[in-house]
């Protein structure tokens, strides 16, 4: 009556279930579930007592996966694996499993993202947003965002219409990184600014979300196509470090009625403060990549004021870094260095990726058991290389679906330390992440995990019949 339940799919279902404390206190070892999955649970390792212990779950009056039941202090993984497929028998047969899961402080109405307000014209309806609750072949990412949306308690009341008319971009890239910083540990309280509060034993930061948007007017306008690698550099040196700019400033300066900054508002105050961006600026279309998948080394060079320049010499890698004034782009000219900015000191890092999509979305429903039907989903792109002298990624291409595949939300992201930070944010917080930062001696130093993707695709494939074509 019970069976094993893979990883992905069972942190899937429990992203928003663990409190991090829980991660402290326990190792989890195995997982299972009935056959239709309507109980989960898991085997765990109580890491101060070092003996066994299982605990079951069910899902909650607006449908998340809740505690109900749980046993500690058993003398062994076996025992303790027995103990939990039994309990999960015993109560298929004894309890009402509908409400078995129901805790009391249920939310009167959970947030649905999906759903879509009765007599809504289709057209109306974000383009990206359609793709996503209509195509056949987006069924995994639909899956993942029906598992998070009940978690989610946004303070702004504009949240599920913004993105599903309006901001569907800026919307999933808040999504993205709530699912970012859940899985990496922490208890999350959402705001309306800022956007998150993340919290676990001995830590807590507070998070802004923004996002780099296509340019209505202004000199941004008239976007660059450049063909030639002098003409991509030249973008990269110049129009993106002011499309960043743009969103970062913006946020810097930004005041509430108050006249109050977001590190001085009650709830941050005495924090770091984090400003977290993704570039939407341009999408990808038919033959051609999106901005964010190419725009990323822009954003360096903006932050620290600097560009680094490199060669190499007898076989070996030699870098340096050089001071960049200004960007200008055709009439407009701004200041290099957000960092140095007056007010800048007020943040302690930028966070970035460039993996907020729907790709995302999809990779991580695969991963998890919930693939469409005749589709299959393939990533490619460049990973870390570890070697000290390679200067391009590594390749790679890889079939999602492949049982030994592994992704996490996390993955791409990177951070960005403020040297100038008046409260900085530690190291060891984020670790296992890509960090940036400057010692005490002005050297810039970094630290990338092996398992970082610098940036990839995803090639969505349906499998068709002879009739079909």
């Amino acid at each position: 009556m019970s069976r094993e339940l893979s990883y992905a799919r069972f942190n899937l279902y429990t992203l928003g279930s663990r409190h991090s404390l829980a991660r402290v206190m326990a190792e989890e070892l195995s997982y299972w579930a009935d056959q239709d999955e309507k109980l989960i649970g898991f085997v765990f390792r109580d890491t101060t007592d070092n003996d066994y212990g299982w605990q079951i779950l069910a899902r909650d009056r607006v449908n998340r996966f809740r505690s109900v039941n749980v046993a500690a202090s058993l003398r062994s993984e076996a025992y303790a694996t027995i103990g939990l497929r039994l309990a999960i028998a015993e109560t298929l047969r004894r309890e009402n499993i509908r409400e078995l899961g129901f805790q009391g402080d249920e939310p009167n109405t959970p947030t649905d993202v999906l759903r879509v307000p009765e007599g809504t014209n289709p057209e109306h309806l974000h383009p990206y947003f359609r793709e996503l609750a209509e195509r056949p072949g987006r069924a995994p990412a639909r899956a993942v965002v029906r598992e998070i949306g009940p978690w989610l308690a946004p303070a702004d009341p504009h949240f599920v219409e913004e993105f599903q008319f309006h901001q569907f971009d800026q919307r999933l890239w808040e999504l993205y990184l709530w699912a970012s910083f859940r899985e990496l540990g922490f208890d999350i309280t959402q705001l309306e600014a800022p956007d998150f509060i993340c919290r676990a034993p001995g830590i807590e930061f507070a998070v802004e979300a923004t996002t780099v948007s296509p340019s209505q007017a202004g000199p941004l306008a008239a976007h660059p196509e450049p063909k030639t690698q002098a003409e991509m550099q030249e973008f990269l040196a110049n129009y993106m470090p002011m499309k960043f700019g743009t969103p970062l400033t913006n946020k810097l300066n930004k005041i509430d009625k108050q006249g109050r900054h977001y590190w001085e508002r009650e709830d941050t105050k005495d924090k770091p403060f984090v400003i977290a961006v993704a570039d939407f600026h341009k999408q990808a279309e038919r033959h051609q990549l999106g901005s964010m998948t190419y725009t990323q080394s822009a954003l360096w060079p903006y932050l620290y004021g600097h560009r680094v320049d490199w060669e190499i010499v007898d076989g070996e890698l030699r870098t340096s870094a050089v001071p960049n004034p200004t960007h200008k782009y055709g009439q407009k000219e701004i200041p290099s260095g957000f960092f140095d900015l007056p007010g800048s000191e007020h943040v302690s890092a930028v966070l970035f990726s460039n993996a907020g999509t729907i790709s995302k979305f999809d990779r991580i429903g695969v991963t998890a058991g919930f693939g469409a039907p005749s589709h299959k989903y393939y990533r490619f792109g460049y990973r870390f290389n570890p070697d000290p002298n390679a200067t391009i990624g590594i390749p790679f291409s890889v079939d999602v679906s492949d049982p030994n595949y592994e992704e996490g939300w996390s993955d791409e992201l990177q951070i960005f330390h403020n040297p100038n930070a008046r409260i900085p944010l530690s190291h060891d917080w984020l670790s296992g992440l890509t960090q940036f930062y400057f010692d005490a001696s002005g050297n810039q130093f970094s630290l990338i995990p092996d398992h970082h993707v610098w940036s990839s695709g995803t090639m969505l494939v349906r499998i068709t019949d002879d009739e079909e074509g």
